[in-house]
């Protein structure tokens, strides 16, 4: 009798640590912890690519492939960029706290601006990235984030070339609209009624609900 209570004793720990074993298996407390894959950071909804910023000496950069950038329109005809070719870019020596010392400055945008040997050569590379087929003189190549709002000098994604506006009439070289609008955004962001990003991330979404957007249809 002694003996089977042995041999019973003995089986009934067997089972225990089997029973054990194949809890581990199914939930390994003591296991190497194991990396779980995370998914990629989103950018937040909104954000602009950074551009590399001024530079000493700049050097002609390559535009978007032929034909492959589309034009958008306004309901009233007003030309905006393709954002999958110009989405814009800003500056990042440009921030919320230096606007002093760079584009609330006098002479600053003027001081990082590409001169026309570098602006040339790419636009008319970007004539044909987005195959424009006006008269070139009538096109504006133009920053879409402007330097006076932080955008960048020379990042391909943020300048495009702008046709005229619906009324221009052609011949009389560039007539852009959207000049005023960055005009006034920059002084509604040097007053600091708005601020830099909303401003950046308005005109680069679309010139002309800009003002609206940031709360200052009349840029007042």
């Amino acid at each position: 009798m002694k003996a089977h209570k042995g041999l019973a004793m003995a089986l009934l720990v067997v089972g225990l640590i089997a029973g054990c074993s194949k809890e581990e298996a199914k939930h390994p407390s003591n296991a190497p912890a194991q990396a779980v894959p995370q998914p990629a950071p989103k950018e937040k909804e909104g954000t602009i690519p950074v551009g590399p910023g001024p530079q000493g000496v700049y050097t002609v950069q390559a535009q978007p492939a032929p034909g492959s950038c589309h034009y958008r329109k306004t309901s009233d005809g007003q030309p905006l960029p393709d954002p999958n070719c110009t989405p814009g870019a800003t500056n990042p020596k440009v921030t919320a706290s230096n606007l002093a010392d760079t584009i609330c400055k006098s002479g600053y945008t003027e001081s990082i601006r590409p001169n026309s040997s570098i602006t040339n050569p790419e636009k008319a590379a970007n004539i044909k990235s987005y195959d424009y087929t006006g008269d070139p003189r009538d096109a504006e190549y133009d920053h879409l984030i402007s330097l006076e709002l932080g955008g960048d000098p020379n990042d391909p994604r943020n300048i495009w070339v702008e046709p005229p506006s619906p009324d221009h009439k052609a011949g009389n070289g560039p007539n852009n609209p959207k000049d005023g609008v960055e005009s006034r955004l920059h002084s509604l962001v040097c007053s600091g009624k708005v601020a830099l990003v909303d401003a950046q991330v308005a005109i680069a979404t679309d010139w002309t609900t800009a003002l609206a957007k940031v709360g200052h249809p009349n840029g007042n």
